[in-house]
């Protein structure tokens, strides 16, 4: 049985965990820099799409590309932790049990190591996941930030989810 929320469908409470714990999982990879562990949560053909706004949207595939990125922007930070905000799952439209869509809100809490100067990114995940042996993984990611404070700060247009 599903409930509306939003417009969304929400997903049986056993399905909506095992997201959030493959969402939890990432926030604890990325905040440890451990990009190794992202083999254990993307699947290896998963594209993720990455708009920042202040920069040209792209595109990787992988795990290991993700990781690259993600490693490169976060190394002039001497602190940084990955939060995830809430949660919201719901029935991928296909139909499939194993199959689901979740938005995601987070924020990274961040300082720069050479100025040391403090700042907050926030932004929305939207996710394809897919259970795999009762395992879930993630199949296609779309990010876009939504407001940065510090010397790059501004809040940016929402296009919606």
């Amino acid at each position: 049985m599903s409930a509306e929320v939003g417009g969304w469908d929400q997903l049986d409470d056993l399905a909506h965990v095992g997201i959030s714990r493959l969402l939890a999982a990432y926030a604890d990879t990325v905040t440890r820099r451990a990009w190794s562990e992202l083999d254990e949560l993307f699947l290896p053909d998963c594209r993720i799409e990455v708009d920042t706004v202040t920069r040209p949207a792209f595109e990787l595939t992988g795990p290991g590309a993700l990781g690259e990125f993600i490693g490169g922007a976060v190394e002039r930070f001497d602190f940084f932790e990955f939060v995830v905000l809430n949660v919201l799952s719901e029935p991928d439209p296909s139909g499939d049990p194993d199959r689901a869509v979740a938005r995601v809100h987070m924020c990274e809490v961040r300082r720069l190591a050479a100025s040391e100067e403090w700042s907050t990114a926030y932004g929305r995940y939207t996710d394809r996941v897919v259970r795999i042996d009762g395992r879930w993984w993630f199949a296609g990611r779309r990010y876009r930030s939504l407001g940065r404070t510090g010397t790059d700060g501004g809040v940016f247009p929402d296009p919606g989810s």
